[in-house]
C-alpha cells in the first residue's frame, strides 16, 4: 500500500488526487513556487491543491506525474563531484539559508553551493533574486525536513552551512532513559527538533567541516542544557573538531549585534578563533549607511510618535528601560531584529526639526553588511515588511567574512589532498 493510499483510505476520491500532492511535494521537499515553475501553473493554482475546504480543485494526472518524477527515490539525486573537479574549489551546502548571508562570503573564497533549504518564500525569493541558480538543477527547497529523513537526498559536499533556529530538546526524556539503562544519542536527545534534521545531514554525509550560526544566547537556553546537548551530539556523537565564539558586528558595521558561531573539521585542524581578523582603525557609524532624500513614508506619523513617547515616559516613570531607541549619524545602532516592520522602535533615526523616521530596507541592508556602507547592489525586490523580517533575521555577511578567511585554509587543503596523492600515483606508475 502507498503511502497516499494508507492516508485516503475511507475518505472520498474527491480529494485522493490532492492528498497524493501534498505528500509528492512534501517529500521531494519543493516550495509551491517550484512546483508552479515544474507544471507551469500559477501559485495560486498550486495553493488551491493544498486547500482540502476547496471544492473542483484536483490536480491532474499530469501533474501528479511530474511530480512523482521529482519525488521518486534515486540513489543520489545530485552526483558528487568531488572538490577538485568542482571550478569553485570546493563544495557547500546552505541549510535555513534565509537570504544568503552565510552562502555570499564562501561563494567568495572559492565554494560553490550544491543545495540550498529555506521554508520562508518571501526569503526564497529575495535569495533567488541575489543568487540566480538554475531553478531546476538547484532548485531552493523548502522544509529540511523531508531529506533529513532521507539525507541521501542532499548531495555530497565539503562543507555545511546552517544558520539553525533554537530549540529546547527534551532532557527529561534523556534524563529517563539513562535511568533504566538504555541507549540514547541525538536521534532520541534532539529529536523533533531542526537540529536533529541537522544532524542527521551531518551524520550521513560526514563534511570536511561546518559552521553554525545562532543567538548569542545559544549558550544560555533552557538552562545552558541546549547547548551542551548540541556541542555532546556534535563532538562525542559525531567526532566533530569544534570551536565557538560569540563576535560582536561592532568593528565592522554600525550595528551592535552579538551571534554565535560554531565552527566544526572531521579531522585535526590549525584552526584557531583567536585568530580571527578583526578591523582596526576607525569604526563604522550610523551616517556611513544613511541614505539622502529618503520617502516621506518612512517618517514616522504623528500618532504613532506620540505614541512611542507615553509608552517610553510610561516606562521611565516605573523604573524600566523600555521604549525607542532614536540615533543619529555619529551612533551605532541596536540590534536589528525581525520586528522592525512593525514600528520601527528599536532604531529611529533622528531627523533635525521634525519627527524620526525608519531606516529603509536599503538601510538595513547596509546595516547588515549585505551592500557596502553606500552601495545598492544587493536586491531588495519584496515589501517593505518582508525585507525588515528577512534583513533582521538575517547574519552580518562581514562577520562571517571574516570567519569563511580563517576558514578557508583548513578546508581548502584537506579536500584537494586525496586528489593530490592520486596524481602522485599515477606520475609514480607512469
Amino acid at each position: 500500500m502507498t503511502d497516499c493510499q494508507k492516508v485516503t483510505q475511507g475518505i472520498g476520491m474527491d480529494i485522493k488526487g490532492r492528498l497524493e500532492f501534498i505528500l509528492l511535494r512534501d517529500k521531494a521537499g519543493l516550495s509551491f513556487e517550484h512546483v508552479a515553475a515544474l507544471t507551469g501553473l500559477s501559485d495560486r493554482q498550486i495553493r488551491r491543491y493544498e486547500d482540502l475546504t476547496e471544492t473542483g480543485c484536483d490536480p491532474s494526472r499530469l501533474v501528479l506525474e511530474k511530480l512523482r518524477s521529482v519525488s521518486a527515490p534515486k540513489p543520489v539525486v545530485v552526483p558528487f563531484q568531488p572538490a577538485s573537479e568542482a571550478a569553485s574549489g570546493f563544495t557547500f551546502i546552505d541549510l535555513f539559508a534565509g537570504i544568503g548571508g552565510l552562502r555570499a562570503p564562501f561563494q567568495e573564497i572559492g565554494g560553490k553551493c550544491i543545495f540550498t533549504s529555506e521554508w520562508d518564500r518571501f526569503s526564497q525569493k529575495t535569495y533567488a533574486d541575489n543568487f540566480p541558480d538554475d531553478p531546476f538543477e538547484h532548485p531552493i527547497h523548502g522544509d529540511i525536513r523531508p531529506f533529513a529523513r532521507e539525507p541521501w537526498r542532499v548531495p555530497e559536499h565539503d562543507v555545511l552551512l546552517a544558520g539553525f533556529p533554537c530549540q529546547p530538546f527534551s532532557i527529561a526524556g534523556v534524563s529517563k532513559k539513562n535511568a533504566l539503562g538504555r541507549p540514547h544519542g541525538f536521534l532520541c536527545d534532539t529529536q523533533g527538533t531542526l537540529f536533529y534534521d541537522l544532524a542527521k545531514i551531518l551524520d550521513h554525509h560526514r563534511p570536511s567541516a561546518f559552521l553554525l550560526e545562532n543567538v548569542k544566547n545559544l549558550e544560555n537556553h533552557d538552562g545552558g542544557r541546549t547547548f551542551d546537548t548540541i556541542m555532546h551530539v556534535l563532538e562525542v556523537e559525531l567526532g566533530y573538531k569544534v570551536q565557538y565564539r560569540v563576535i560582536s558586528s561592532r568593528p565592522w558595521v554600525p550595528q551592535r549585534r552579538e551571534r554565535i558561531f560554531i565552527v566544526g573539521f572531521r579531522e585535526e585542524a590549525a584552526f584557531d578563533f583567536d585568530q580571527l581578523e578583526i578591523p582596526s582603525g576607525r569604526q563604522p557609524v550610523l551616517g556611513d549607511v544613511l541614505e539622502t532624500n529618503v520617502p516621506a513614508k518612512y517618517t514616522l506619523t504623528e500618532h504613532l510618535w506620540n505614541y512611542l513617547k507615553g509608552y517610553k515616559e510610561k516606562h521611565r516613570s516605573a523604573g524600566n528601560g523600555f521604549g525607542y531607541s532614536l540615533f543619529g549619524p555619529d551612533d551605532v545602532t541596536r540590534t536589528l531584529s525581525a520586528r522592525y516592520y512593525k514600528d520601527g522602535s528599536e532604531i529611529l533615526v533622528a531627523q533635525p526639526g521634525g519627527r524620526p523616521r525608519r531606516l529603509t530596507p536599503r538601510e538595513c541592508s547596509r546595516l547588515m553588511g549585505f551592500d557596502e556602507p553606500q552601495g545598492e547592489k544587493f536586491k531588495i525586490l519584496v515589501s517593505d515588511t518582508q525585507a525588515y523580517r528577512q534583513f533582521g533575521n538575517a547574519v552580518v555577511v562581514p562577520v562571517v567574512r571574516a570567519v569563511a578567511a580563517l576558514m578557508k585554509p583548513h578546508i581548502v587543503s584537506p579536500v584537494e589532498l586525496p586528489v593530490a596523492a592520486e596524481r602522485e600515483q599515477v606520475a609514480l606508475c607512469g
